[in-house]
């Protein structure tokens, strides 16, 4: 693999990690204000990070060694509202200006598996955002989100309100392959 393409998967290894442990901090947070459906769609996000940095990281399968990895995090526990803006913001950085260019390189380089991770990634990260402004938007009104289910898939880390879709929007995956939250 090259290595401009190994160094843009270790970061976004790196950035997927940390949101998963940032997203399981603010989700108990957002329980201890009040906001119980909110916890869960921060607790499945993670989950759904976890996927992402789980693609990355096998994407480099082959790569062994220790590499100090650069990658950005957001930092801070202040009220569900701001955690919430604070994973908008992080998700719109992946979808708007880090997956596209890394996305891009690995094209160029004609790396597979590290495209079809990051584009996996790319489409996520936008449904998330968009999640996390509904839930926003419910907050700041004093409300808890609006949701009966909230479902995870496995394959590629989308996530669904509504568990209408027959089949991941994203990657086609079986709805029964979904996990609840």
């Amino acid at each position: 693999m090259n290595a401009m393409t190994q160094d843009n998967l270790r970061s976004a290894f790196g950035g997927e990690s940390m949101a998963h442990m940032r997203y399981r901090i603010w989700g108990e947070k957002a329980n201890k204000e009040g906001f119980p459906t909110v916890a869960r769609l921060f607790l499945a996000t993670s989950d759904a990070e976890e996927v992402h940095a789980t693609l990355h990281f096998n994407a480099m399968k082959d790569i062994k060694g220790d590499y100090a990895v650069t990658s950005m995090a957001g930092f801070g526990l202040t009220s569900t509202s701001e955690n919430l803006q604070g994973a908008i913001d992080g998700e719109v950085f992946e979808y708007t200006q880090m997956y596209p260019a890394y996305i891009a390189v690995a094209e160029m380089q004609e790396e597979k598996a590290a495209v079809r991770a990051m584009k996996y990634a790319i489409e996520a990260e936008k449904v998330h955002a968009e999640l996390f402004g509904i839930a926003k938007e419910a907050v700041d009104k004093g409300n808890d989100l609006e949701a009966k289910d909230i479902l995870l898939c496995p394959i590629c880390g989308y996530i669904s309100l509504t568990g209408e879709e027959d089949n991941c929007p994203l990657c086609n995956a079986k709805k029964e392959l979904f996990i609840a939250y």
